[in-house]
This record gives structure tokens, C-alpha cells and sequence, in this order.
């Protein structure tokens, strides 16, 4: 006979602050916020001084001659990604506890698409005037965009960045087939946790085309490492949880320093498995409340900039960056500030004007659908 698995512990005994109960807004970790900007920030100094390709068109040289400092630790900004993701494994197990499956879809469509439609457009009407930034698209190919499906599709991206948002969408979906459709508990969450790693290792050995697209193991250990921290903020410390936390800390770090050292602009593995650590670290003090004394109230406002800024702020800083230093001829330094600047102004008009108006009508709008 065989023998009976053993079931997964209680969930332990909550030892920090109790979730705020249903029904009620939930109390809102700034720090998440501001952790998500500094992401955002990482990302978007790798696109204007730590890599080639079109920017060097844009400054007329490579970035790496233009900010000699600057481009050796911006070179390391695109792990701003993997920090991304596991802030997201965080936030969405936080965010769909007690949801249906239907409140699940709604809250991800209205957050997500309203901001990369204005994106969209934008980027594409300054392919128009400069195409030598941006290549235009056809018309089919950037309806083809409107859906986010354009990767799998093999259509050319408007967004250069939209790469990740496939993934994130992958990720959405296992969980919600997963967790949120049977409904998100404490041991389900777990158990997520504990095949999508196993999975993924299992997925690495084999080297199958689909079992990568669907498990994606480059990434999973991130989205699973703040799915567990979310456990850890909810229901205090415990073996299981934090257990979970450090193999995926473990399996992030291999699979950043054997995907990111050598590729590309030359890499320490030593920095970027430092980077993957101060990452999961960033997330596990707002998860064990060492960070609720930051509650300044522009992380708010950071918080929600990230997410337009992110979706805007390689293309059209590019633009940018080819008008301000090439055409007015203004020097570098300015040239960067007065970009980085102008795409977080921007982006804050896309909160203000778009995502703030038009994300609760289009989740009305699908509920009443």
C-alpha cells in the first residue's frame, strides 16, 4: 500500500501586525512603492548608459565613452527586472487574497492596459517623426500589440520592455488557474510555490521549448521567492515559508549570474548575485515590517509612477536623448537628468489623466459585461 503524503503544517501563528480584515482597505506598504521605482530607475539607467545599440546612435557614441563611471554600475541596472518580479510575487499574492477569479482578471486588466495603450500610442506616433529611435510598425502588427500577445505571435514589439510584461502575464496566469480559481489560501499558496520550483528545475534538466515557455525557469524563482515573503508578511515567521524564500533566493542567483555575466557588456557574477540578494533582502524587510517607519507620503506617488514610467521611458528617452544632445546639443549630464526627469513628468500625467480615470471604469465596465 502506498504511503499517504503527509499534509503541509498549519499556517503558523501570525506574530506581526493582523491583516486588515475584509472589506476593509488593506494598510499600504510605501516602501513597496518606493522599492518599485527604484527598480523601475535600475532598468532605465541600463537603457541610457549601460548598454549600446540605438542609444549610442542617440548620444553618437557608445555610453560607455560618454559616462565612463556611470556605464559600470549602469550596466548592471537590468537586474532591475528580477527585482521587479519579485516584488510582483509579493503584491500579487497580497492583492488576490480573498478575490474570485473574475475580481483577479478585472483588477490585472484594468491596471495593466489602459497605461500601455497610451504607451503604445505614443511610442508609435514618435516612430513617425523619428524613425531612426523607433522602427514603425504596420497597422496589423500594433493591433496585434494592443493585446500584449505580440511576443508569442512572433509580431515585432512597439515596447521594448513589453518582453517582460509576457512573463508577468504567464505568471498571472498559472496563479490564478492554480490559486485564485480554487481560492488563495495559506497552503495552496505553498503548494504553488513548491511544484512551480520543482518544475522549474525539472524543466531546466529537460531543456523542453514548451515546458520553458510554461514554467519559465529563469524567472520563477523570483515571482515564487515574493509569493513566499507575502506569506511570511501575513502570517509571521515560519520554517516553510522562509525556507521557500532561500531557494528561490538560491536559484535566483545561479540563474542570474549564469544568464547575465557573460552576456552582453561583461558583468561581475560576484555584483549580480549581489544585486539578487539585496533584492530578495529589500523585500523581506517590508515583508518582516522593519520598513513600516517609511510612510512618507510621496512613495505613494513613486509607487505609482513605476509602472508608466517603465512603459515609456526607453523609446521616448531615446527620442529624447537624440533631440536634447544631438540636436540643441546640450552636454550629458543634463542631458540624462533632463530625461529621466521628463519621462517620470510624463508619466505622471499617464497616471493622472489615464490610469486614474479610465482603470476603475474599464473594471466596471467588465464587471457589468
Amino acid at each position: 500500500m502506498a504511503l499517504a503524503s503527509p499534509p503541509l503544517p498549519s499556517p503558523p501563528a501570525r506574530t506581526t501586525t493582523a491583516p486588515a480584515p475584509p472589506g476593509r482597505p488593506r494598510p499600504r506598504l510605501l516602501a513597496l512603492d518606493g522599492l518599485r521605482l527604484v527598480a523601475a530607475l535600475m532598468v532605465c539607467l541600463y537603457h541610457y548608459a549601460g548598454r549600446g545599440g540605438v542609444v549610442s546612435a542617440s548620444w553618437q557614441q557608445n555610453p560607455d565613452h560618454v559616462f565612463p563611471t556611470l556605464s559600470r554600475a549602469a550596466v548592471y541596472g537590468c537586474l532591475g527586472v528580477q527585482f521587479f518580479f519579485v516584488i510582483s510575487g509579493f503584491v500579487i499574492c497580497m492583492s488576490s487574497w480573498g478575490r474570485s477569479l473574475g475580481d483577479f482578471f478585472r483588477s490585472r486588466v484594468a491596471r495593466l492596459y489602459p497605461a500601455y495603450w497610451v504607451a503604445l500610442a505614443l511610442i508609435t506616433g514618435a516612430s513617425v517623426v523619428l524613425p531612426a529611435v523607433v522602427h514603425p510598425v504596420r497597422l496589423d502588427e500594433f493591433l496585434v500589440n494592443l493585446t500584449m500577445l505580440q511576443q508569442p505571435l512572433g509580431v515585432p514589439r512597439v515596447l521594448g520592455v513589453c518582453w517582460t510584461l509576457w512573463v508577468e502575464v504567464r505568471f498571472y496566469a498559472l496563479f490564478a488557474l492554480l490559486v485564485v480559481l480554487p481560492g488563495v489560501t495559506y497552503r495552496r499558496v505553498v503548494l504553488f510555490c513548491s511544484v512551480w520550483t520543482m518544475a522549474a528545475v525539472l524543466s531546466t534538466a529537460a531543456g523542453g521549448t514548451w515546458a520553458e515557455l510554461v514554467v519559465m525557469p529563469a524567472y520563477a524563482p523570483y515571482f515564487v521567492g515574493g509569493l513566499a515573503l507575502y506569506l511570511v508578511h501575513r502570517f509571521g515567521n515560519g520554517l516553510l515559508p522562509w525556507g521557500i524564500v532561500a531557494l528561490s533566493w538560491i536559484l535566483g542567483m545561479r540563474t542570474a549570474a549564469q544568464g547575465l555575466w557573460h552576456t552582453g557588456s561583461p558583468r561581475d557574477p560576484y555584483v549580480v548575485m549581489l544585486l539578487v540578494t539585496l533584492a530578495f533582502a529589500a523585500v523581506a524587510a517590508v515583508a518582516a515590517g522593519w520598513t513600516n517607519w517609511a510612510a512618507w507620503p510621496w512613495l505613494t506617488t513613486a509607487g505609482a509612477l513605476t509602472y508608466p514610467f517603465y512603459l515609456i521611458h526607453e523609446h521616448l528617452g531615446w527620442f529624447v536623448i537624440r533631440v536634447l544632445h544631438r540636436a540643441w546639443g546640450l552636454p550629458p549630464w543634463p542631458t540624462l537628468a533632463l530625461t529621466v526627469l521628463g519621462m517620470l513628468g510624463l508619466a505622471r500625467l499617464i497616471h493622472r489623466y489615464v490610469e486614474t480615470p479610465l482603470g476603475p471604469r474599464l473594471k466596471r465596465t467588465l464587471k457589468n459585461a
